[in-house]
């Protein structure tokens, strides 16, 4: 997928849960209205309507007990004039009734309502004609239908002010449990975007940040192996373009170490002749030469050895890089060594007076290595040190056992120079590296030494940094296992 279309299926995927989280909001508001309704235009109006019927019943009853006692033909046109308000509520009554118990109450009330209805009217034509009937068994009956028929209203009223209650309890229930299950739902989503979205977003980042540190290796000089990146088109391009590039420069590099190599090939034995002859000329023009020519020639050996060095030195880095060079590896202590090393680099040191020196050391285990090979890198690192140390400065060498999870030796070799600034710290084993303090005057080199001194202890197992703070000298560290 490419990048757009990761984003598009993430910004898709998260319109969805919006649109999922409010169908949910909206089912639970539909719910909520239902309830809503049943309370406010079901049960209330039948509540106000059984309240009507009973007060209806409750006239009619003073109406008629009016019209026995007074016989006054006009409290029974009263008394008939609410029969028609008690149908029509009744009616309206059983509409809005939803429950078959509230049917069976209102259908009581009505029977027992045409029941009194009865009872009045016989009553009635008995009082207008004038006959004599039984007036009290009339009056208990009329009482005893009368109480029912009110009971009965009372409990459609108790009825359905329980069932409101009910269903309030149920919409504060279903209320609360929506609420929880919204956020849940919001709280879950939210969850899921921030997955969903730091996936795609590490889908897009790690395979740049990969080839971020690709970049950082060739730049060291580490070219490796290609990148296969599982990523989106646009990135996989990029990292293509990055694989072809770092192939140019392999074979860049691959083409300049074999120019130095054969050019050290070519160059080495024509200087070898060229020095032993400048060396043998003073012997077979002895009295003849002057001064001069003394001195010329010396100048001459003198570079003609540098320039041999030189090319020894890029054959060596070249067969090292190669894996063809030979190490004759031995169980050696590397404290002779360093005796050694500053034994031969103390004539250079004192004509710059330099004090060169090393501290005590403990006793130091055996380290299989090649002793020609360290010795190099020793003499390698105390000629820098000597090189960029100022006159009357100190340069002093150092070795103890090591602690911690590999048993070994380090070796420091520490200056009071000028330092190196700290963004060069991490090149500066570099080929053809060569790095001049600020305030400090360039010294003459190849840039080839801390390289040899790199390769070295690599191909024996340690590793080799510098510490350095600007002005403040520099130390040179390296660590060999046992």
């Amino acid at each position: 997928m490419t990048i757009f279309s990761r984003l598009v299926f993430g910004y898709l995927t998260i319109f969805i849960l919006v649109i999922i989280l409010s169908f949910y909001t909206i089912v639970q508001m539909g719910e909520f209205s239902e309830v809503t309704y049943s309370v406010l235009m079901s049960n209330n109006r039948l509540i106000d309507y059984t309240g009507k019927l009973t007060d209806t019943v409750l006239s009619q009853i003073r109406y008629e007990r009016k019209f026995v006692v007074t016989k006054d033909a006009a409290f029974y046109v009263q008394f008939m004039r609410l029969k028609s308000d008690f149908d029509q509520y009744a009616e309206q009554a059983l509409r809005l009734a939803r429950s078959s118990q509230v049917r069976r109450s209102l259908n009581s009330a009505k029977e027992s309502y045409h029941t009194y209805q009865s009872l009045v009217e016989e009553e009635a034509k008995h009082l207008q004609v004038g006959n004599r009937y039984p007036q009290q068994w009339y009056k208990e009956e009329k009482e005893r239908i009368a109480n029912e028929l009110i009971e009965e209203l009372e409990k459609v009223k108790l009825y359905s002010q329980h069932t409101t209650d009910e269903e309030i309890e149920r919409l504060y229930e279903a209320g609360t449990h929506a609420r929880k299950i919204a956020m849940a739902m919001a709280g879950g989503f939210l969850v899921f975007s921030f997955v969903l979205s730091f996936l795609i977003q590490r889908s897009i980042t790690r395979p740049i940040a990969i080839m971020k540190k690709k970049t950082r290796e060739i730049a060291k000089g580490n070219f490796g192996d290609d990148l296969h990146l599982s990523s989106p088109p646009e990135v996989a391009e990029l990292a293509q373009a990055l694989n072809f590039m770092c192939d140019k420069l392999k074979q860049l590099d691959k083409m300049k170490s074999d120019f130095f190599s054969s050019m050290s090939h070519e160059l080495r034995n024509p200087l070898s002749t060229i020095k032993m002859g400048i060396q043998l000329l003073p012997e077979k023009s002895e009295g003849t030469s002057t001064e001069k020519q003394k001195k010329l020639l010396a100048i001459l050996s003198e570079e003609s050895t540098r320039v041999l060095e030189l090319v020894n030195s890029m054959l060596d880095l070249s067969k090292m890089e190669a894996g063809m060079m030979t190490y004759r590896l031995e169980k050696k202590n590397i404290s002779p060594l360093i005796d050694q090393a500053i034994k031969e680099m103390q004539p250079l040191a004192e004509a710059k007076k330099i004090n060169l020196s090393r501290t005590t050391m403990e006793a130091l285990p055996l380290l299989e290595m090649d002793g020609e090979r360290i010795l190099q890198a020793l003499r390698n690192l105390i000629g820098n040190a000597v090189k960029f140390t100022p006159a009357g400065g100190r340069v002093t060498l150092s070795a103890q056992p090591t602690d911690g999870g590999m048993r070994g030796v380090s070796v420091s070799v520490a200056d009071t120079g000028p330092g190196i600034p700290d963004e060069n710290l991490s090149s500066i084993f570099d080929k053809y590296r060569q790095v001049t303090p600020k305030g400090s005057h360039p010294v003459k080199g190849t840039g080839l030494g801390l390289a040899l001194v790199k390769e070295i202890i690599t191909s024996h197992g340690g590793r080799v940094w510098a510490e350095s703070k600007s002005g403040q000298g520099s130390t040179f560290i390296f660590v060999l296992p046992a």
